[in-house]
């Protein structure tokens, strides 16, 4: 069970704040100088333990449909954007799994799907308020059936881009796999056919044209593509 904080602290001020008081030993890694990716290398174990410990599985409280900002979320690719088919589209479930599956898009628009409407925050600063429909990411567990020693789950995108989550992270009940954006199918730009979203965790962690997940029992050397850069793993809010 995650740490009970007063309501005006959220997980990422409470680790914000530490990392600005005793001589900085939580920093947010996204220092890119060979400097800031040594000290990193040394506070990143000690940032994940933290932030592990305060993330909660409880619901990030959501807002109304009338917060939805439909003009504030912005665009980022770090290369050209995939056109996938959707009619073609197979998303693989692997790994430390007892039953690997495919799904297509429709095999996924026939499981229960989960709207919610959060706040989407860049680590560059901006933020905006989307409704996300699709479908739980501990749905797609539950069919594949995790091993035990499953602990990290690795996500595959069409234009190359890579990810890594902690497995708890990934079942939280507000991780999703998603297909609709603000109520309408998700266009290309943002992510279709299917991308990750979350309110518990930063922008960069919420790949795009996800393709493949893989449940893992430990972490490779990859792991994300901005992570590999110097970025923060665990990435939590």
């Amino acid at each position: 069970m995650g740490l009970i904080l007063p309501p005006s602290i959220s997980r990422r001020r409470l680790l914000i704040g530490a990392g600005l008081s005793g001589a900085g030993l939580l920093l947010n890694g996204c220092g890119t100088s060979l400097g800031s990716r040594w000290v990193g290398q040394l506070t990143e174990p000690l940032n994940q333990a933290i932030e592990q410990l305060l993330l909660s599985q409880s619901p990030v409280p959501e807002f109304p449909i009338s917060a939805i900002q439909p003009d504030q979320l912005l665009i980022n690719t770090f290369d050209e954007t995939p056109q996938l088919v959707p009619e073609q589209f197979r998303l693989v479930v692997d790994g430390e799994v007892n039953q690997p599956m495919q799904f297509s898009l429709a095999d996924l628009q026939s499981l229960p799907r989960k709207d919610m409407v959060i706040r989407h925050v860049c680590v560059e600063g901006w933020a905006a308020i989307v409704q996300w429909g699709g479908v739980q990411l501990q749905t797609l567990a539950q069919l594949v059936q995790p091993k035990p020693e499953a602990r990290y789950v690795f996500f595959t995108s069409a234009d190359g881009y890579y990810e890594s989550w902690d497995l708890a992270s990934s079942l939280h009940p507000q991780t999703l796999m998603v297909y609709q954006k603000n109520g309408q199918p998700l266009s290309v730009d943002n992510g279709a056919p299917l991308r990750l979203a979350s309110p518990i965790k930063l922008g960069y962690k919420q790949s795009k044209w996800v393709t493949q997940i893989t449940f893992m029992n430990e972490l490779t050397p990859r792991l994300g593509y901005w992570e590999d850069r110097g970025y923060e793993w665990f990435a939590g809010l």
